[in-house]
């Protein structure tokens, strides 16, 4: 009995050192495109996809909608473009409980514009570096507007707002790309290598002024054999600029979210295993 008793006392204090951080309903986070969320056939499709390709059950998913009005607060000061709310379809689902290393799968039968690795990159240009992304649309979408809520999910997810600055900085890269890969016959594979190379290089050198990093680019893509025009030199040096300019906000946004994944995946010091270990060893007598 005294046994027993001694055990339950100790499951409670368990209960009592696990964070409420720590349940697996808050970091599974589904945002869904305005107009995907308004059909309930583009939904099941959107639904069908996550739950197959992350192996989840959508009930332990929280859930958000991406409206025309959050995209355009980003891509209208960006691009000059505005949506309408019929024309929001991307999707994105993350699941931050795989957490160690950032992926991003992306469905390529209906995603046609950007690329796993382009969203990565953007992604890590806001600090985000864990969790797996997964982005899809019932109908083709060049999939611009997931990164919207990519991020919205990583906020939700975690309680920790990205600034401003950062969101536009990985959404500028993220449109960039996009109207470098329209108007001229680079493949996406070659210029998300190109921004990662020069992002790593204007980095490393600690660049900021605008010329120099056109002049490493324009080197990057003479000795790589890549065809893009000046002005979209000029405009990729723009958002690099820009991304490396944000730097101290992104590095204040990643110290937010380490400090809740360790705060969301610690016991304060405590060994769980060690403490079930312990429970046993009363409930079996050993």
């Amino acid at each position: 009995m005294k046994k027993i008793t001694i055990a339950i006392l100790a499951l409670i204090l368990v209960g009592m050192l696990i964070p409420t951080g720590f349940a697996t309903d808050s970091n599974l986070v589904i945002t869904y495109g305005e107009s995907t969320n308004a059909n309930s056939n583009y939904k099941s499709i959107v639904d069908t996809f996550f739950t197959s390709q992350a192996n989840i059950n959508l009930n332990d998913a929280e859930s958000k909608v991406i409206t025309a009005d959050q995209v355009n607060q980003i891509s209208g000061g960006i691009t000059g473009k505005y949506y309408s709310s019929n024309q929001i379809y991307s999707s994105a689902l993350l699941d931050l409980n795989d957490n160690d290393n950032l992926q991003v799968s992306v469905d390529k039968s209906k995603i046609t514009t950007i690329t796993g690795d382009m969203y990565i990159s953007a992604l890590k240009s806001a600090g985000i570096t864990s969790g797996h992304v997964y982005v899809t649309s019932p109908v083709t979408a060049t999939g611009e507007s997931a990164l919207a809520g990519i991020m919205n999910a990583y906020e939700q997810a975690t309680d920790v707002e990205i600034p401003d600055s950062v969101k536009e900085a990985a959404n500028n890269e993220i449109y960039t790309e996009s109207q470098i890969l329209e108007n001229s016959g680079v493949d996406a594979d070659s210029l998300s290598q190109l921004v990662d190379d020069v992002k790593e290089q204007v980095s490393n050198d600690n660049v900021t002024d605008h010329d120099t990093i056109v002049n490493i680019i324009n080197n990057y893509v003479q000795n790589n054999n890549i065809n893009i025009t000046n002005y979209d030199i000029e405009n990729l040096a723009d958002s690099i600029e820009q991304v490396q300019n944000v730097q101290g906000d992104v590095n204040y946004y990643k110290d937010q979210v380490e400090g809740f994944l360790n705060d969301g995946n610690s016991t304060g010091g405590f060994s769980l295993d060690g403490l079930i270990n312990w429970i046993k060893s009363f409930v079996n007598g050993i």
